[in-house]
């Protein structure tokens, strides 16, 4: 029964696992397992923000870098894109994607939090309005416009290609993506491998 979940991870959780089991059209089995992996998210999540000492916003968070910064606009781009086609179970995955960089990162760049929370508001509202709250803001999360990724940072500067002799792949690549043929034949010749 839900209210067992409800009870014992909180509604946000029970809530984001609905959305995370497929597609809407889809009737796929209960894991309960999987309930546990969508509280341990919003758990990073919230690790990522706040400091469970004091219960405010880290004063410690890292420095937002370019990479970071093309990684949360794809998961902008992305997730307003499965959000507009119901796709909820994509729009989660990209989040933990992003949610997994910062980690790795140290914790959430203060100008990355507020997109977080607004693309996570739609589904965990309740956790979504208290990280809002702590970030400083007196009025609801529900009043504020969803993020909109820029397009030029949407953009990736180099693209790896594999290379293949003999149809087997000795090597890959990466080459500028306005590389013309004559370039990207020439770097891979150049390469030791091939």
């Amino acid at each position: 029964a839900p209210d067992i979940y409800y009870d014992a991870y909180g509604a946000d959780t029970l809530r984001l696992y609905e959305m995370s089991m497929g597609p809407l059209d889809q009737s796929p089995p209960w894991e309960a397992r999987d309930v546990v992996g969508m509280y341990r998210f919003i758990q990073r999540v919230w690790r990522n923000l706040v400091d469970e000492d004091t219960g405010k916003i880290r004063d410690d968070l890292p420095a937002n870098d370019d990479t970071t910064e093309r990684v949360v606009q794809r998961t902008v781009d992305a997730v307003r894109s499965d959000m507009d086609g119901l796709r909820f179970n994509t729009a989660i995955a990209k989040l933990i994607e992003l949610n997994n960089h910062l980690t790795k990162l140290g914790g959430c760049p203060r100008d990355v939090a507020e997109r977080l929370v607004l693309m996570l508001a739609p589904l965990t509202p309740h956790v979504a309005e208290e990280l809002w709250q702590r970030l400083g803001h007196d009025g609801s999360l529900a009043y504020a416009d969803f993020p909109v990724a820029d397009p030029a940072l949407l953009v990736e500067e180099t693209v790896e290609i594999p290379v293949q002799v003999n149809g087997k792949v000795r090597s890959r690549i990466v080459v500028a993506t306005d590389a013309d043929d004559t370039t990207v034949e020439a770097i891979a010749l150049a390469d030791a491998k091939v």
